[in-house]
C-alpha cells in the first residue's frame, strides 16, 4: 500500500495547484541557460543552490549547519524540472505546470560552512539533526514538544559511542513526536535501518493482538484482510474492486459507497500519480451513484500518497470551485500557497456524501478531507484523522543516512491549523467499534435520514 511518503526525491510532495510565489512562464530547466546562473536560496525546506550554466548544485542548510547533497544526482531530479524567473532575484522550480513551486531568492555567494572541509563526527551528524528540526519543524507545540526540549535530546544522542547507539537514541528522540512524516533511514554494520513515527493507535493495537497471529506484521495483514472482506460482505455482489485494489466501491441499499485506501499507484504498469486507471474507476462507480440519494466516500484505511490525487478525486463530488486548504513553508514568512476543488470535466455526483475518517487517514487522505470538507454538499463522519498533512521532506545526511519529516504548515481555509491535531469530524461515529461495518451502516442509515 503506498504510503505517506510523496516520492519526488529532494522536495517530497505531492502535485498541487498552487497561488503563484512567481511568475507562471514556467520553461524546461535545462533551456534557462545563464539567466539563473547564481547562488540561490530557498525559502524554506534549508536548500542552498549553486547553478552554472543552468545545473543546480545542491546544498543542505540548518542553523550554522551547511553541506553538500551526498547525492551525484542531487539537482538532477524532477524536483529541478522547469523553472519560472520573477526577476534576476527570485525563481522558482516545479514538477510541472500547476503542481506546488519552490521559490528562491538570490543571495551573494554560498556560506562558507557550505564550502568548508570538516569531519561529520557522530555529534556532527546529531547536530545536524537538531538544527533542521529546529529550522523547519511544524509540529512543535500541537504534539507536546519545544525546541529546546527536541534540540537538547538530539544533541545529546551526538555522545554516543557507535553509529547504532547513536541512531537509537535519535530515533527515541524522533519517536517522542509521534509524528507519521518523521523518518530515519540508514545502513549501520551492512544492515539497513529504518524507523517511521507516528503509527496510528489503530494499526498499534492490532499489531499487539495475539488473536491475530505469531507477530506484528502478520496480525495487521490480518486486521486489513478482514477490514476489506468485511466491507466485501456488506456491499455483496454490487461489490467492485478496481484500479489495482485501491479503489473498492458498490452500493448498501440505495447508498452509493465507494473506498479509497491510497491517494496513488491506481495502475502497477504506470506512474505512482497517473490517473487514468483510477478515472476509469470513478467513471464505473459515478454512473451507479447517478441516481442514488446520498453516497458514502470511506477514507478510514487511507494511508496518504500525492495531493494531486487528493484534489483529482474530490472534483468529481465538486459542484463549483472552492477553497479547500493553504499551506506555506515553516519556518518563513512570506506568500500562502492556496488551493482549490475544481469540478471534473469528467463525470461527477453532487448529491448528499457522508466522509468517513479514521485515526488511520493521513497525510493525502488528510488533504483530501479538507478538499471534501469544503463542499457544502459533505458530512464528514467517523474519528478523528491522524494530523500529519504536510508534505515529507527527505534530508540526506553527510554520513550517508536519510532523515525525512514535515516541513509545511497546512490550514484550512478558515486559517486553522491540524497538524500534530487531526481534523475532527462534525459527526462522530467509532471507526472500528465493535468493526468497521457498523460505522458504514451507521452513516448510510444517517444518509437515508
Amino acid at each position: 500500500m503506498l504510503t505517506a511518503t510523496r516520492a519526488i526525491p529532494m522536495l517530497v510532495a505531492g502535485a498541487l495547484a498552487a497561488s503563484p510565489v512567481v511568475a507562471r512562464d514556467w520553461v524546461p530547466t535545462a533551456s534557462a541557460g545563464a539567466r539563473i546562473d547564481g547562488v540561490w536560496r530557498s525559502r524554506g525546506y534549508g536548500h542552498i543552490l549553486t547553478i552554472a550554466r543552468g545545473v543546480p548544485r545542491v546544498y543542505h542548510v540548518a542553523g550554522t549547519q551547511c553541506y553538500r547533497d551526498p547525492s551525484p544526482d542531487a539537482g538532477k531530479d524532477e524536483s529541478y524540472r522547469l523553472v519560472s524567473v520573477t526577476n534576476r532575484d527570485r525563481i522558482a522550480f516545479t514538477v510541472a505546470p500547476g503542481t506546488t513551486d519552490y521559490a528562491f531568492d538570490r543571495i551573494g555567494a554560498l556560506p562558507a560552512a557550505c564550502a568548508t572541509p570538516r569531519d561529520w563526527s557522530r555529534q556532527a551528524i546529531a547536530d545536524v539533526v537538531a538544527a533542521t528540526f529546529a529550522d523547519l519543524y511544524p509540529g512543535f507545540g500541537p504534539r507536546g514538544r519545544t525546541v529546546p526540549e527536541l534540540t537538547a535530546a538530539l544533541t545529546d544522542a551526538g555522545k554516543s559511542p557507535t553509529d547504532a547507539a547513536l541512531y537509537a537514541r535519535l530515533t527515541t528522540a524522533l519517536g517522542r513526536l509521534d509524528d507519521a512524516h518523521v523518518g530515519l533511514e540508514a545502513s549501520i554494520d551492512g544492515e539497513d535501518r529504518s524507523f517511521e513515527g507516528g503509527e496510528a493507535p489503530t494499526i498499534l493495537a492490532a499489531r499487539a493482538d495475539p488473536r491475530l497471529g505469531d507477530d506484528p506484521a502478520m496480525r495487521e495483514k490480518r486486521w486489513s484482510t478482514a477490514y476489506r472482506q468485511g466491507i466485501l460482505d456488506l456491499l455483496g455482489d454490487s461489490a467492485q474492486t478496481v484500479a489495482n485494489r485501491r479503489i473498492l466501491w458498490g452500493r448498501i441499499g440505495r447508498i452509493g459507497y465507494i473506498n479509497i485506501v491510497a491517494m496513488g499507484a491506481f495502475d502497477p504498469d504506470a506512474g505512482p500519480d497517473d490517473t487514468t486507471a483510477l478515472d476509469t474507476a470513478l467513471d464505473g462507480a459515478i454512473a451507479a451513484f447517478r441516481d442514488l440519494p446520498g453516497v458514502i466516500v470511506d477514507v478510514t484505511n487511507n494511508r496518504g500518497g500525492y495531493d494531486s490525487i487528493s484534489l483529482h478525486i474530490a472534483g468529481r463530488f465538486a459542484d463549483r470551485t472552492r477553497p479547500a486548504f493553504i499551506k506555506r513553508p515553516a519556518g518563513v514568512a512570506g506568500a500562502d500557497q492556496r488551493f482549490a476543488v475544481t469540478p471534473s470535466p469528467r463525470p461527477r455526483y453532487t448529491g448528499p456524501v457522508a466522509l468517513l475518517t479514521s485515526d488511520i487517514t493521513v497525510s493525502a487522505g488528510e488533504t483530501f478531507t479538507l478538499a471534501m470538507r469544503a463542499l457544502p454538499t459533505v458530512r464528514h463522519m467517523g474519528a478523528t484523522t491522524r494530523g500529519a498533512l504536510s508534505d515529507q521532506l527527505a534530508k540526506p545526511l553527510p554520513n550517508g543516512w536519510t532523515l525525512t519529516l514535515p516541513a509545511e504548515r497546512y490550514r484550512d481555509p478558515a486559517g486553522q491549523s491540524q497538524e500534530g491535531i487531526g481534523i475532527t469530524p462534525a459527526e462522530p461515529i467509532p471507526a472500528f467499534a465493535p468493526d468497521h461495518t457498523a460505522m458504514i451502516v451507521e452513516a448510510a442509515r444517517r444518509l437515508n435520514q
